[in-house]
């Protein structure tokens, strides 16, 4: 019970209680609140409600996930404000249903009560009427034949007068919600690449300024989708590297039908590139691994193998892998019904969380990097007072746990070599939530034993 009391009083700290977010400056790479204080996102996707048979219902689902959550130190969700439940525009472009903006100030409530901060994603849509196999994101109120401002989807981006109407939707937003600290950020789009026409990145440029103007405490936002072939290279780094844009983020998924083939791989390896090709834009910001999981081939579902992963081993490679890699948090799951909730793997926030609970990244000032062994991926993060290993078994992945259904091996006697002026040092189960300390006769690390991962936490020699 202490352990557990402990966990949610360092999420409640770490998330700055009603303070704000912002990129830290004392390291652009990570986050911190408005006072300075560390703030590492730990949470999920949490779209929207599930499908009810009436209201009552949807909410005493969502407060459930929310509290599983808590429960478990995460301070962080992403919502969908264009959902149908949440939508305030849905009737009429410009005109603003009061009752679904008094959804969004009790989703906001229910967060701020329990310190969790919520991205709050304003669009989703791609067409606006046009022939399309995705009637989920078609939105065909903003077209001029049903009373809208735009010619075409592509009008809607480029034309003046759409333009113009959507700035004044995010004045009746900044009105209504603004200077709120319960907001992580605000974003433009979902995947706004995926949309049909228009000059997307000219827009969001434009767009994040008025955000910036806006909501001026709060980060400013825009997203791309996934990141899993050669075209998408180019607008991911000009996306990563955009003025006014606060945060490089990311979205990749394990998906057998993408054309690269890290997309197919160990899921700890694919998280981790994406940050890594990020990282390497150089883009003076936080990169976070905002979307992730794993998909039937081409996106057109969630992924077979899910109903078998009872462990998570999914949901854990997606936290750990992006934040040993040098992302500002852990990776961001999508399937927050489907796959976290249907299979109860709330406890990996948790797991996680106990890694970085009293952690200060920009003090930090990691360097990540990979060490070399021949039965682990040791992912490594070498700070000024703290370095973490993250030791992941080379053998064990979705292929040999999920499709080939080989239990996972115990390895025994694993030695790591380099690290001797440690003044301490301590081993983490993440499958077990355990500690213990680590013997090192000559400086050798011994990990006694290790299934699938763990965490070796060193604090680090002091200095003259």
């Amino acid at each position: 019970m202490r352990r557990r009391e402990f966990l949610l009083a360092a999420a409640q700290a770490s998330a700055g209680g009603d303070d704000f977010i912002r990129v830290s400056r004392r390291d652009a790479r990570y986050l911190e609140t408005g006072a300075g204080k560390p703030y590492i996102p730990i949470g999920l996707n949490l779209i929207a409600p599930p499908r009810a048979q009436n209201e009552a219902e949807v909410w005493a689902a969502f407060e459930r996930w929310l509290g599983r959550l808590y429960e478990n130190s995460g301070n962080y969700i992403r919502l969908w404000l264009s959902n149908p439940f949440w939508a305030v525009e849905h009737e009429r472009e410009g005109l603003y249903d009061e009752s679904r903006a008094k959804r969004i100030e009790r989703v906001l409530d229910l967060c701020r009560k329990r310190s969790i901060k919520v991205k709050m994603t304003l669009e989703h849509f791609r067409t606006i009427g046009e022939p399309t196999k995705q009637p989920w994101a078609d939105k065909p109120l903003h077209n001029k034949t049903n009373g809208g401002s735009a010619l075409s989807t592509a009008d809607f981006f480029d034309g003046e007068a759409p333009r113009a109407q959507f700035k004044k939707k995010l004045g009746w937003f900044a009105k209504r919600f603004g200077d709120d600290p319960a907001v992580f950020a605000w974003e433009l789009w979902n995947e706004v690449n995926a949309v049909r026409g228009g000059d997307v990145l000219a827009w969001t440029e434009v767009m994040l300024k008025e955000l910036h103007a806006r909501f001026p405490r709060n980060l400013a936002v825009q997203s791309l989708g996934s990141f899993d072939r050669e075209r998408t290279r180019n607008i991911y780094r000009r996306h990563s590297l955009l003025p006014g844009n606060d945060l490089a983020q990311v979205h990749r998924y394990l998906d057998l039908g993408a054309e690269w083939e890290v997309c197919h791989g160990p899921v700890d390896v694919l998280a981790a590139e994406a940050v890594r090709e990020l990282l390497s834009y150089k883009p003076q910001r936080p990169v976070l691994l905002a979307e992730s999981g794993a998909v039937e081939p081409k996106h057109t579902g969630p992924f077979r193998l899910y109903a078998k992963d009872k462990e998570g081993i999914i949901l854990h490679d997606v936290l750990f892998a992006p934040f040993f890699a040098g992302a500002a948090g852990p990776g961001q799951i999508w399937h927050w019904d489907s796959y976290v909730d249907a299979n109860d793997l709330w406890w990996h926030f948790g797991r996680f969380s106990a890694v970085v609970e009293d952690l200060d990244p920009p003090a930090e000032r990691f360097q990540p990097s990979m060490l070399e062994h021949d039965a682990l991926r040791i992912y490594s993060l070498a700070g000024n007072n703290t370095t973490l290993l993250w030791c992941r078994d080379r053998e064990n992945t979705w292929r040999s746990e999920l499709e080939q259904e080989r239990s996972p091996s115990t390895l025994r006697g694993l030695e790591i070599r380099g690290f001797g002026d440690a003044r301490s040092a301590r081993l983490f189960d993440p499958w077990a939530g355990r500690w213990q300390a680590l013997e090192r006769p000559n400086g050798v690390l011994r990990i006694p034993q290790l299934k699938r991962s763990a965490v070796v936490r060193l604090e680090n020699a002091l200095r003259a």
